[in-house]
């Protein structure tokens, strides 16, 4: 099975269920493995056969701070549907990581897979 990763797309958005949380910008970091024929893209040295990961990594961005969330589980789900819908991609593992949520963890979050490989 062929891949595409993004690892750590760093995104500052207003995330957080307290009320201190609404009132500031934090940091998460998003990790995606993407299911993907990478094999006519290869062949073929032709951009439009690719999952475009820079175009994959602004839409998430773009979707995760449009409006406040409280939880990083809806961004995972957000992110895994919007990546399967918008991007016909059939199978996704998507990572959010929630950096100095916790002051005695570096980072916490959740990890979901959503699709058929």
């Amino acid at each position: 099975m062929d891949k595409v990763l993004i690892s750590q797309l760093k995104v500052e958005t207003v995330i957080g269920i307290y009320e201190w949380e609404k009132q500031i910008h934090q940091t998460l970091l998003i990790d995606l493995e993407m299911a993907w024929d990478n094999r006519q893209a290869a062949s073929s040295d032709d951009y439009q056969y690719a999952l475009c990961y820079e175009t994959v990594s602004n839409r998430l961005t773009a979707l995760i701070t449009e409006k406040p969330i409280g939880l990083i589980e809806t961004i995972a789900e957000m992110c895994a549907t919007c990546v399967m819908t918008e991007f016909d991609v059939p199978w996704v593992k998507v990572k959010v990581m929630k950096p100095g949520a916790v002051p005695s963890a570096q980072a916490v979050g959740v990890e979901i897979q959503r699709g058929h490989l």
